[in-house]
């Protein structure tokens, strides 16, 4: 049973996500502090950050805007682990692995906003 945002899987595994990611820009070069260690740590946790402040809004529509932002903040969060796999800064292994872990919380973040749009 929901009774909170804390309760979505998809919010509990973008957490996970988001973790993860500050443990890996820990090992970023210091001149990466204000770039890609900061750009990839505010990716991260925009992404459970906007599914919890729509779950708080009083309209459904509202809510699957935020977790349409939510979508868009995973993909910014995926462009920079790109970035910093073609420029040294993480290896395939470990950018791979982040990834798949972005892959997987985007899935249920179509599914969440699936279920939560009218049926025609």
């Amino acid at each position: 049973m929901i009774e909170s945002y804390r309760d979505l899987k998809v919010w509990q595994e973008s957490m996970n996500l988001a973790e993860v990611c500050y443990k890996t820009t820990k090992t970023f070069p210091k001149e990466e502090i204000y770039g890609m260690t900061s750009q990839i740590r505010r990716a991260a946790t925009s992404v459970p950050a906007n599914i919890a402040e729509g779950y708080g809004r009083e309209y459904r529509q509202e809510y699957i805007q935020f977790l349409r932002i939510a979508q868009g903040s995973l993909k910014e969060l995926e462009t920079h682990l790109l970035l910093t796999q073609r420029v040294d800064l993480l290896t395939t292994e470990s950018a791979d692995l982040t990834l798949k872990q972005c892959e997987s919380v985007g899935k249920l973040l179509r599914a969440l906003i699936c279920s939560l749009q009218p049926k025609s």
